[in-house]
């Protein structure tokens, strides 16, 4: 099943709330009055999205027909305990990752899907770490780092503020310098001396939701 929207997380709440309260589900009229839509178009337009997404399923014509794929009751009665995180799209420069004017959405996110749970989503760009497995317009969840550099292992995927940029690549020290290295040999790695260059660990990279654009 493809990642839902919050709203879409909020529909999907109130429909097993109501299954499990009436014994069937709820109408679009009733969708209408519980989440304040204008009009049970609006609604429908959101049914149609999540059964595209694979989280319900309808029979058209039918005033009761939304029935939850199999387990998605369970899924939908224990969102409060998932994760509620940001997607970050193009991160302007200089600017901090989380800055207002970056989130493009809110995601709620099942933590046991990485071993560590995410602060936020970054949309990827580029094909920089395509060897690792981490296309252009993927979702990379990521962990922020307090420890910065001091906190930061050889080998681990992070992501890296350099000067005014911010990029997706695998670290490693070599001596006094940092290396940022590609996963695409069509890029070059870029060499950092701490010294005298600015260079912050933005976070750590702790899974990929694959854009299904992709092909992969």
């Amino acid at each position: 099943m493809q990642i839902l929207t919050e709203r879409q997380n909020e529909i999907l709440r109130f429909i097993a709330k109501h299954i499990e309260d009436t014994g069937f589900p709820p109408t679009r009229l009733e969708i209408c009055s519980a989440l304040g839509f204008k009009s049970p178009n609006a609604a429908e337009t959101h049914l149609k999205a999540l059964a595209k997404k694979g989280a319900i399923s309808m029979v058209p014509g039918a005033s009761r027909s939304i029935r939850l794929i199999t387990n998605l009751v369970t899924r939908a009665q224990n969102l409060a305990e998932q994760l509620s995180i940001p997607l970050v799209g193009r991160v302007a420069a200089g600017s901090p990752i989380l800055a207002q004017e970056h989130l493009e959405a809110q995601y709620q996110i099942d933590p046991q899907l990485f071993p560590m749970a995410p602060d936020y989503l970054l949309k990827v760009r580029g094909m920089s770490m395509r060897n690792a497995g981490i296309l252009h317009d993927d979702l990379l969840a990521v962990k922020r780092l307090s420890g910065g550099l001091s906190e930061t292992r050889d080998g681990q995927i992070v992501v890296a503020r350099l000067e005014e940029d911010v990029t997706v690549k695998r670290f490693k020290r070599d001596g006094k310098k940092i290396v940022l290295l590609p996963e695409n040999p069509d890029f070059e790695p870029i060499v950092v001396d701490p010294s005298q260059d600015f260079l912050a660990i933005e976070g750590l990279a702790v899974g990929v939701i694959r854009n299904p654009r992709s092909g992969l």
